[in-house]
């Protein structure tokens, strides 16, 4: 599936840090240092003297919780016309690094409770990036235990809402098998390298533009 985007449309995206990437302690940086500034910045220079307005919302550290209780005030007065989110690695790392433990079923449900305020406002496209993890030590293997039904949860609610998935997981582990190890992609297994941000944008942008992502 691919997202039809008008020459004047607002993207508007949301997510954690690997979204936020700065832009909160950054003003001159509203997008970020990361895949959401690479995927505009290639946008643009796919469709010279287009007025896409893109806007990131991103805040590090949140969990899906903490997205759905910002949502009406930190995304409903764009009006956009397409909202990407990435959310729910936050809600793995915490049950390892803290303790804190949320079930899969909650998580689906905040989760599916955003995507409904979405579909409540004015008709915009979804795409939904499913969370991901490149591990780096032996430790985050077993991450994949709470992580892997939280993923399986976005593909159903992309179903369920007629969204584009972007498959994350899956591309930027084998990207790390074909770069020689994990390290070339997400430094500490969860937050992208530069050059994974860059596979990130590219596949967003090619969900967009119809093509394939380059791996370049």
């Amino acid at each position: 599936m691919t997202v039809s985007l008008h020459p004047s449309a607002t993207v508007l995206f949301q997510g954690d840090s690997i979204t936020d990437v700065g832009r909160l302690v950054e003003p001159d940086k509203p997008l970020g240092n990361g895949y959401v500034r690479i995927a505009a910045d290639l946008l643009r220079a796919a469709r010279p003297g287009c007025g896409i307005t893109f806007v990131n919302r991103g805040v590090g550290g949140d969990r899906v919780a903490d997205l759905r209780a910002r949502w009406r005030e930190d995304a409903d007065g764009f009006r956009p016309d397409v909202v990407s989110i990435l959310i729910g690695v936050n809600d793995t790392w915490r049950r390892y690094d803290s303790g804190e433990v949320t079930p899969v079923r909650a998580f689906e449900a905040d989760y599916r409770a955003i995507l409904g305020q979405v579909r409540e406002g004015p008709d915009a496209q979804l795409i939904l990036i499913e969370p991901f993890l490149v591990p780096v030590t032996d430790e985050q293997w077993a991450w994949r235990e709470d992580l892997d039904p939280r993923i399986q949860a976005v593909r159903r609610l992309a179903e369920e809402f007629d969204a584009t998935l972007l498959a994350a997981d899956g591309l930027l582990n084998q990207a790390a098998r074909a770069a020689g190890g994990a390290e070339h992609i997400a430094g500490d297994g969860v937050h992208p390298t530069p050059y994974g941000h860059t596979l990130l944008a590219e596949a967003w942008v090619a969900l967009v533009e119809g093509g394939e992502p380059s791996g370049s």
